[in-house]
């Protein structure tokens, strides 16, 4: 059966387990600790990173963008690129704007302090770097809810990877509870809407060890 190696706080392996979920192609989900850098995965990646797709005839896909295209050449019923060029092109703006610079600035940073410092045993949050990410949060946050105001979906008229893409990251902060949704409420709708689809169900099942997410994040209406 195909297989993926992922992580749940990890923004690029849920990406690829939502559109996995959106083309309704069934896997088997293997969570893997990068940091513990196991041989089994650097055979598979020697970039030693997740997520990692393996195909049930053994074709060994890694890296969030190599799969998302790979899946999008394999499993063409579903498109979640767009039909023309210019939808194309929008499309993965967007999605290469949360996992460059929102990853960069935000949620990488909220990630790596509040969860993955600890799991790993690399000590405690710093201080001063969760509050430059707060910082940079603001401006950016106002950004996707002004995508959401004025757009159907945050890649324009039609339900895309980058919305998927920008669940990932949102929904890695909103278990982490990083996000007053109060401060973005067209964000807020939109997220509530992609909560609601049927390939988000098992991100709402998700559990870390020594983390427990806000009440209303498996609340689909918050």
């Amino acid at each position: 059966m195909r297989t993926l190696l992922h992580f749940p706080l990890s923004p690029a392996s849920r990406t690829v387990r939502l559109v996995l979920g959106e083309k309704r192609l069934p896997f088997e989900p293997i969570i893997e600790r990068p940091w513990e850098r196991r041989p089994e995965l650097l055979s598979l990646n020697p970039a030693g990173d997740v997520p990692v797709l393996v195909e049930d005839n053994g074709l060994v896909v890694p890296s969030v963008h190599v799969i998302c295209e790979y899946l999008e050449e394999a499993y063409s019923d579903t498109p979640l690129l767009g039909r023309t060029l210019a939808e194309r092109v929008e499309v993965r703006r967007v999605a290469e704007w949360f996992d460059t610079l929102f990853a960069r600035e935000v949620s990488g940073r909220f990630i790596d302090e509040r969860a993955l410092k600890r799991l790993s045993g690399r000590g405690n949050p710093d201080g001063g770097a969760l509050r430059e990410a707060y910082a940079s949060m603001r401006p950016l946050m106002k950004y996707i809810n002004e995508l959401a105001e004025n757009r159907n979906w945050l890649g324009g008229g039609f339900l895309s990877l980058a919305d998927f893409t920008a669940a990932a990251h949102l929904s890695c902060l909103d278990f982490i509870g990083d996000i007053d949704w109060a401060r973005v409420p067209a964000l807020r709708d939109w997220y509530a809407r992609m909560k609601s689809r049927p390939s988000f169900r098992p991100l709402l099942a998700d559990r870390v060890s020594g983390i427990t997410p806000p009440d209303f994040y498996t609340n689909l209406d918050f």
